[in-house]
């Protein structure tokens, strides 16, 4: 049974016993990797699962897209999420789920060859999504969720 509401920005796990605040949720934060450009945190870090934030091909010293082609932008989101990951206490092969946004689907099979860089087999789930429009205007973004063991 409910025995109360969660105030605003609590995590609440609710049990049959009733609402029990969640107490080992911490915010991941790393100068590796570029600063949160909105209301939210790079990661979020709640018992052994890591919420990685959509990161894009932002260099993290000037917070200024980087330059080259679709594939130089894809290596630097891929450092980026690195990054964070490492901030965390894990690495890139601990993803368990990766969504890929694209301006441009088209460009699929270059995520592919650049991922298969980045990752080791077994490859983690994913989603690839085309989409109309990202932040700053870059071609992708990835977010993600990892599990440390």
């Amino acid at each position: 049974m409910l025995t109360g509401w969660p105030s605003r920005g609590d995590d609440w796990r609710f049990e049959t016993e009733g609402p029990k605040l969640m107490t080992n949720k911490s915010i991941i934060q790393t100068e590796n990797a570029p600063q949160a450009i909105g209301t939210y945190s790079q990661a979020v870090k709640a018992g052994d699962t890591v919420y990685v934030s959509g990161q894009i091909p932002l260099v993290p010293e000037t917070m200024e897209v980087v330059a080259g082609d679709f594939a130089a932008k894809t290596r630097q989101v891929f450092e980026n999420l690195k990054a964070v990951c490492e901030a965390a206490g894990g690495e890139l092969k601990d993803i368990v789920k990766l969504n890929i946004y694209m301006t441009d689907l088209s460009n699929f099979a270059t995520v592919n060859e650049i991922m298969a860089t980045y990752f080791p087999e077994p490859y983690p789930a994913r989603a690839a999504v085309g989409v109309a429009a990202l932040p700053k205007g870059v071609p992708v973004e990835m977010e993600a969720v990892m599990v440390l063991s």
